[in-house]
């Protein structure tokens, strides 16, 4: 995850209109949502919303988790700045989103793609192997799409 964060930083050093990532952070939105969807969060609701009708148009679905912001006391550290996670990994793929968004600057708008079905026994929409290629479809919809937030 740190160089996820190192990532978003240097990126939003080209002053993007928004920033999207992909990763699997935690396994805990496999937990929770399953192969057949992937995690979604965002600082941002123009975006997500984007992203939401994105994955239903592209077949490829998400799941918008919340982001508020008491969720970083449970990301307070005693040795570092901050921690990236929770010790009890509760909420950890909230938690870890609240860590990256550290490295976004503010008013840029970003949203994560918790990447649960990248892989599903049986296949997944239009794929029918393990690799469900989850992602490029729906990038592609919300890209192409133009109601990006500006």
């Amino acid at each position: 995850m740190p160089r996820l964060a190192d990532t978003l930083a240097l990126a939003a050093r080209g002053k993007p209109r928004m920033l999207l990532d992909f990763a699997t952070l935690t396994g805990a939105c496999v937990y929770a949502l399953t192969e057949r969807m992937s995690g979604l969060l965002a600082n941002n609701d123009a975006l997500a919303d984007a992203a939401m009708a994105a994955g239903t148009r592209s077949g490829e679905r998400l799941w918008r988790f919340p982001m508020p912001d008491d969720f970083d006391t449970d990301i307070e550290s005693q040795v570092a700045d901050v921690a990236q996670c929770a010790l009890e990994g509760k909420g950890d793929h909230i938690l870890a989103a609240r860590f990256l968004q550290r490295f976004v600057p503010k008013g840029m708008p970003w949203a994560h793609v918790d990447l649960s079905s990248a892989t599903r026994r049986g296949g997944l929409a239009q794929v029918p192997t393990e690799i469900t290629g989850f992602g490029a479809r729906f990038a592609l919809s919300l890209l192409l799409d133009g109601n990006l937030p500006r």
